[in-house]
Formats: structure tokens, C-alpha cells, sequence
């Protein structure tokens, strides 16, 4: 039998690939053996890692490499997973440029696109895959492009290493005076409340403010519960009287964000081909209701429901919506995420987001009205009314009447004031031990947090036989009565609290 002769073997430098929204470790490893020249990439390659190849031979050959008259193989492993994107071009070239030394790479991760003359180049996802990488414990040595260091300096706990240029990056493989070329982590320059070590950072920048709101005293306090508590909001009432002006507003009074938080904000808007801005405001994002259901819920790609994790859905015009979409929501709103099933795969997406929503009377818009006739016969108000299934309100914590405009209304709130309310709030809830804000308290954290003395419990027992309340619905009066009560600094739930918050539920 012959023996094929293999010069050399590295399958200790490591790369990534994205996989729904997080990452992949990849090891790459490379042989160089006899027979006729050639260089090939196998491992489920996609074409812009084919077409690596031209880039990397344009790149080694600028830089006055010879390559061996040898079978070049490059494997991505595991073999199983398809890989994409222009970010390994660096870890291969690497893999090439150095095959005959005998280099230690300590379980460095590489990344980088090469130009045809050798430098190297950001993309879109290496941010995402260290950030993976990292929330993984996966990745301790880095070594990245240059271009890349303001947005992966902010990812902690990691050494980053930077390079110019695919020269650079073969001396710094070959020396050992490697300090030369670290990044120091950044800090955030925001500011922050420090509670248990942690630090969750805010900023006052409000671009929509509520001192625009004239009047709707109502909405407005309904506003401050939910953006305090991050409980699910629904506001109707007529056009015109500040619905969608309300809710638009949310997004600058939302409680502080921990640095795991700012971060995981980033990578969703590097996922929708944004530059990550890195600030602690909490995204908004507003679907138009003629959107399909697998742009909202997920497909072939991630959907609405997953890129405002941690932030706030608005559904505007909410009957508008296919009864398809708003069903379907049903599991992310109770389970704070979705299993979406596609070919020989499940990708389970986070979706922990305050709901917001919006909607008219009737479909007119005037049944409310005292100036302006309802032409909606009862027949079209029930049909409009019953795109909203019972199992689908259940789930919002919040659904307010509004007034309609009166010219006579002035100014209650500015965000300013509502904000001061929500972050000492914010600091009573973080204070006392929870991991999550009152809204998103899982059960057995209500019997921990969310006590009733025995006055207040023979209320609730009431209003649960009056109004034939599930057992869900008892969780979100709880919850809410929680906040009401953070709100109020009031370390306890009272009756108020509690008769508040039943004020808020569907009658």
C-alpha cells in the first residue's frame, strides 16, 4: 500500500460561522501533500469562501510568498455545518503562509477579509460571531482587523489583538512580543446606576418627549407601569387622540440596560445590517401591518419579534394585522421566546420585549366619539372587535380608553419626570434579588416577590370569582400591583396597588 506523504498538519486555528443569530466554533486545519498543484476548501463552503481562494492567492503572492508545488487542502470542521462569509479569509491564508513553521496559535480565533493586496478587512459579522463567541465562554484570544477594534474593543473579558495588514498578522504569529499589537477594552461613558456590582447604564436623551402629550393623565400613568415593569400595553381610543404619540415616547423613559444587554443590542442591529451604535436605549421596532408573518415571526431569516429582544414591539392599527400574525404571538408573549422549525434544523430565538399596541373603537374610528358619528353598523364593530382573540388579550397587562382631544388639555408629564420615577423603580426591583423586571417574572418569582397581606389576597379572591379571572390573568394583576407599588416605593403591595391594577384588566 503507498503511504501519502503529509508535510504538515495545523488544526488548531480557529475560526467561526453564524448560525441563526449566534455563533459556530469552526476549526480549521490544512495539508499540504504531493501530487499536481492545486488548492481547495471543503467543509459545506459557501461561494464567498470559494472564493476566498483568489483573494488569498492575490494576497500571499503581494507579499512575496511562493506557493509549494503541493495539494493544498483546507477542511472546515465540523463538516456537517454550512459556513459562509468573507471573515476566514485571514485564519486560511494564515494556515498557508505558515505551513512549514511550527507555530503554537494558543487557541487563537482569527478574523478578517483580505484585500488583493494583503490588507485586512471588517465585515459585518465578526462583531456578531465574538460577541457569540464570548457570551459563549468559548473565545479568549482574538485576533482581528484593525477597522474592527472600535466595535470589538467593547466586548469584555477577552484579549483583542489587531493587525493592519496579512503581513502583520504572520509576524505576529511568528514573534512572541505580542503586547504590541493588544487593544485595551473600552468603557461606556454613560450613565449608570451601580446595584450588586452590576452596573446598568441609561441615558436622558429624549428625542420624543412627553411634555408634547396634552392631557390623557390616564394613558400617560399606564405608560409609566408599563415601561417601569416592562408589561405588555394596549391604548384605544379615537384617531387623533395620541395613541401611536404615547407609545412612540416608551423608548426614552425604558429602564437602564446592563452591558450584556447593550451588547446583545448591538449584534441584532449588526444582524439587520446597521452600525451598532452601542448606546443603552432599548430598540423600538414597528411593523407596518401588511408585513408578512415570517418577517415578523421568523423564517428563512430571523424576524421582528427576535431583533427588538430586549426592547419594544409596537403593533400600530392592531385589528389591521393578519389573525395569523397576532396568534402567533401568543408563545413568544408568554414564553419570551420561539422555536422556528425550518429543514433538518430548530433555531430557538430570545424574544423578550414589551408589546405595544394601538387600536380604534370600530373601524370608522367614532365610536367613542361625542363630536363625530359612528358609521359602522353593530355587525362591522364585532367583526373588528373579534380579529382580537380572548387567549391573545389575556396576554397584554395593560388596555386603556383613551379621552379624545380636548383643546383645553395641558401638559401632565415630561419623560424627564417619568423617567426619575422609573429608575428608582428600576432599583427597587434589581435591589431585592430579581434577575428579571416584575413583567417578565417567571411563577415561582410572583409567590417570591409579589406578596398580598390578608386583606389585599381577599380582594383579588373577589375580583377572581367576579370577573372569572384564568390563572394567567392573576399572574399579570400581580405583577402589575408589584410595579404599581415600586412605583409608589412602597416596599409592599396594598389594596390601592391591587385595585389599580385590576383597573387595567379587559372588562
Amino acid at each position: 500500500m503507498k503511504t501519502v506523504n503529509i508535510t504538515n498538519t495545523m488544526s488548531n486555528l480557529k475560526c467561526a460561522t453564524i448560525d441563526g443569530i449566534d455563533a459556530i466554533e469552526i476549526n480549521i486545519e490544512s495539508t499540504f501533500t504531493k501530487g499536481l498543484p492545486s488548492f481547495s476548501i471543503v467543509g459545506l463552503a459557501s461561494t464567498d469562501i470559494q472564493e476566498s481562494k483568489e483573494r488569498i492567492k492575490s494576497s500571499l503572492l503581494t507579499n512575496d510568498f511562493k506557493f509549494p508545488p503541493k495539494r493544498i487542502t483546507i477542511n472546515l470542521s465540523p463538516s456537517e455545518i454550512a459556513k459562509k462569509g468573507s471573515h476566514l479569509d485571514c485564519a486560511i491564508a494564515l494556515l498557508v503562509a505558515l505551513n512549514e513553521k511550527n507555530i503554537n496559535f494558543d487557541d487563537f480565533f482569527v478574523f478578517g477579509e483580505l484585500g488583493l493586496d494583503g490588507a485586512l478587512k471588517d465585515t459585518k459579522s465578526i462583531f456578531i460571531l465574538i460577541l457569540s463567541l464570548a457570551k459563549q465562554g468559548k473565545i479568549k484570544n482574538v485576533l482581528i482587523p484593525k477597522e474592527s477594534t472600535d466595535k470589538i474593543s467593547k466586548i469584555p473579558n477577552i484579549n483583542i489583538y489587531a493587525v493592519e495588514n496579512l503581513q502583520d498578522a504572520i509576524l505576529f504569529f511568528s514573534t512572541q512580543q505580542k503586547e504590541q499589537y493588544k487593544i485595551k477594552n473600552q468603557d461606556f461613558k454613560y450613565n449608570f446606576l451601580d446595584i450588586s456590582n452590576t452596573k446598568y447604564y441609561y441615558t436622558q436623551d429624549y428625542t420624543y418627549d412627553f411634555s408634547d402629550v396634552k392631557g390623557q393623565s390616564l394613558a400617560i400613568k399606564a405608560a409609566l407601569i408599563s415601561a417601569a415593569g416592562n408589561h405588555n400595553i394596549l391604548l384605544q381610543g379615537s384617531p387623533g387622540c395620541g395613541k401611536s404619540m404615547i407609545i412612540k415616547r416608551l423608548q426614552y423613559i425604558m429602564p437602564p440596560m446592563d452591558l450584556t444587554q447593550i451588547l446583545e443590542k448591538a449584534k441584532l442591529d449588526s444582524l439587520q445590517l446597521k452600525e451598532p451604535k452601542f448606546k443603552p436605549q432599548r430598540a423600538f421596532i414597528s411593523p407596518h401591518h401588511s408585513s408578512t408573518k415570517a418577517s415578523i415571526i421568523g423564517g428563512t431569516s430571523i424576524g421582528e419579534i427576535a431583533l427588538c429582544h430586549n426592547g419594544i414591539l409596537f403593533f400600530d392599527e392592531l385589528p389591521h394585522f393578519s389573525k395569523n400574525i397576532l396568534e402567533s404571538l401568543r408563545e413568544p408573549l408568554e414564553d419570551n421566546s420561539i422555536l422556528v422549525s425550518r429543514v433538518n434544523t430548530k433555531i430557538k430565538y430570545p424574544t423578550k420585549f414589551l408589546f405595544a399596541s394601538a387600536m380604534n373603537p370600530c373601524p370608522c374610528g367614532n365610536l367613542l366619539s361625542t363630536t363625530k358619528e359612528c358609521r359602522c353598523s353593530d355587525l362591522e364593530v364585532q367583526r373588528y372587535k373579534n380579529k382580537l382573540s380572548e387567549p391573545f388579550l389575556d396576554r397584554i397587562d395593560l388596555i386603556v380608553t383613551m379621552n379624545e382631544y380636548n383643546k383645553n388639555d395641558t401638559t401632565i408629564n415630561s419623560s424627564k419626570q417619568l423617567h426619575d420615577i422609573i429608575l428608582k423603580a428600576f432599583f427597587m426591583q434589581i435591589n431585592r434579588g430579581q434577575k428579571e423586571l416584575n413583567g417578565k417574572l417567571r411563577e415561582e418569582d410572583i409567590l417570591k416577590y409579589c406578596i398580598l397581606d390578608e386583606n389585599t389576597n381577599i380582594i383579588l379572591q373577589n375580583a377572581i370569582e367576579k370577573f372569572a379571572l384564568s390563572f394567567r390573568s392573576i399572574n399579570k394583576i400581580l405583577k402589575v400591583s408589584r410595579t404599581i407599588a415600586d412605583i409608589n416605593n412602597s416596599p409592599n403591595i396594598k389594596k390601592e396597588h391591587l385595585f389599580e391594577a385590576l383597573s387595567y384588566r379587559k372588562r
